[in-house]
């Protein structure tokens, strides 16, 4: 029987994308470049800056052809690298900035908005490769425009690394320091994670995993705005029927990243990785994980209810879009990034979010804390104490948490920052203030759970 498409379902499509904010949120070219080790950061540097120039030189055209031979909006083109700490192992840290220059370098030459892969994975220790680039991360963020940095201090395996949270703290606080003059802008490029992905193909915490190829493409779609219409469209559905057309969404969401990705690979030449169907918010009205929430029935995000709303509609994206490719990575559920949501900033500056409430939805969500912005003078301690909460969400419940946050030099509760873009505006949240220093000052390891034993 031939395969036939309904004038129904075209129309249905056409909708999603000039309506409801469809768009292909973002192609991602991993590269590997663990062949570029050499004994100085500026020859390091260059090799990486030549591969990334050998690999990606097309990826922004095959990216607008496809956007105008399908009609299909493809938001960005971003390149992910192997952990810089790894092909640099053994350099210092004034060559990882060098490394990190001739990475933001590149992206520029090739035209892409991001390149994430300026990272470590430090788990359970740390290596002399792992040290000089979490030194360098603060000065790197500053005098860099595209780069994108990410650490990996917990897994479920590995326990958390103490040490590690411990250091993240300062190096956030530095990192913001070092961009004052831009309500802390480096920190928007800067994420710590806990068993993270090594295909996520969305900044900043995007790298190429050393299980990966040579090089592959991985899609980041995004529709917060066609599973709003959805909901909307049946007000009166019990939850499990609601469940079952968020499904029924979220495959046909992922069917459009499927094709852009198949697509981008055999262009380019290379390997098609995988499709992240998270949902994805933008500070646009209509492209709002939060309203998606409250259209379920929630006065305003925040209300109790909202963990488990999140929940349903987290599980439901993730069955309709596994349903519809054989290849889904990444992190694929449904972000709840403060700045980036404009509903999730009507709830703070309305007092039915606070970081607390974050945290618990953070248990069920794609990801973690997600560009929440707070005062400046937040001391380091209790920044690393955020960390280490995440990570023990991520570390007990097999999943991939993590923190972006801002402490805004200058800035106090009720104040805003301003990042323009897909990076938004926030305003400045509470944070509890009582001290955990002598806790993160313990350093060590926490060792993993009883159910990592499960070989």
């Amino acid at each position: 029987m031939p395969f036939s498409i309904s004038k129904d379902e075209i129309l249905e499509t056409v909708a999603m994308l000039h309506t409801e904010n469809l768009d292909i949120r973002t192609i991602t070219m991993g590269i590997d470049i663990l062949s570029c080790h050499a004994d100085s950061g500026k020859i390091c540097g260059q090799k990486i800056y030549d591969k990334i120039l050998h690999h990606a030189s097309q990826l922004v055209k095959v990216g607008d052809d496809i956007e105008k031979d399908y009609g299909i909006p493809i938001i960005n083109k971003r390149i992910s690298v192997t952990p810089v700490a790894l092909v640099a192992d053994g350099l210092t840290r004034d060559d990882m900035v060098e490394i990190g220059r001739y990475m933001d370098k590149a992206s520029g030459e090739v035209g892409v908005n991001f390149i994430g892969g300026f990272s470590a994975l430090v788990h359970k220790g740390f290596t002399r490769g792992d040290q000089a680039l979490l030194e360098a991360i603060p000065e790197t963020l500053a005098v860099t425009e595209r780069v994108c940095s990410s650490v990996n201090l917990a897994t479920t395996k590995a326990g958390i690394n103490m040490d590690a949270v411990a250091q993240m703290g300062m190096i956030i606080k530095e990192t913001a320091q070092r961009t004052a003059d831009r309500d802390g802008l480096g920190c928007a490029k800067l994420v710590v994670f806990c068993n993270a992905a090594e295909d996520n193909p969305f900044m900043a915490g995007a790298f190429h995993g050393v299980g990966e190829p040579e090089c592959t493409i991985n899609i980041g779609v995004s529709g917060p705005g066609v599973v709003l219409n959805a909901v909307k469209k049946y007000p009166e559905a019990d939850l499990g029927e609601l469940a079952n057309i968020i499904k029924k969404t979220a495959f046909k969401v992922t069917r459009s990243g499927e094709l852009v990705g198949r697509v981008a690979s055999q262009r380019l030449g290379v390997s098609f990785g995988i499709v992240d169907l998270s949902l994805a918010p933008t500070p646009a009205i209509g492209d709002s994980v939060a309203d998606i929430l409250e259209s379920m029935g929630l006065e305003m995000v925040g209300a109790h209810g909202t963990t488990a709303a999140l929940a349903m509609l987290n599980d439901a994206v993730k069955k309709g879009g596994a349903m519809a490719s054989s290849y889904v990575g990444g992190l694929s559920g449904a972000f709840i990034p403060v700045s980036e949501d404009q509903g999730m900033i009507n709830a703070v500056e309305a007092g039915a979010l606070n970081i607390e409430k974050l945290e618990a939805m953070t248990c069920v969500c794609s990801v973690g804390l997600d560009m929440i912005a707070i005062p400046g003078d937040t001391p380091a301690e209790i920044i690393s104490a955020i960390i280490a909460d995440e990570a023990a969400i991520g570390m007990i419940n097999r999943k991939t948490t993590a923190v972006r946050i801002i402490p805004a030099p200058g800035k106090k509760e009720g104040d805003w920052v301003e990042f323009g873009g897909l990076l938004g505006r926030a305003p400045i949240m509470k944070v509890n203030q009582m001290s955990p220093a002598r806790f993160i000052q313990r350093k060590g390891r926490i060792p993993a759970p009883i159910h990592s034993l499960n070989n």
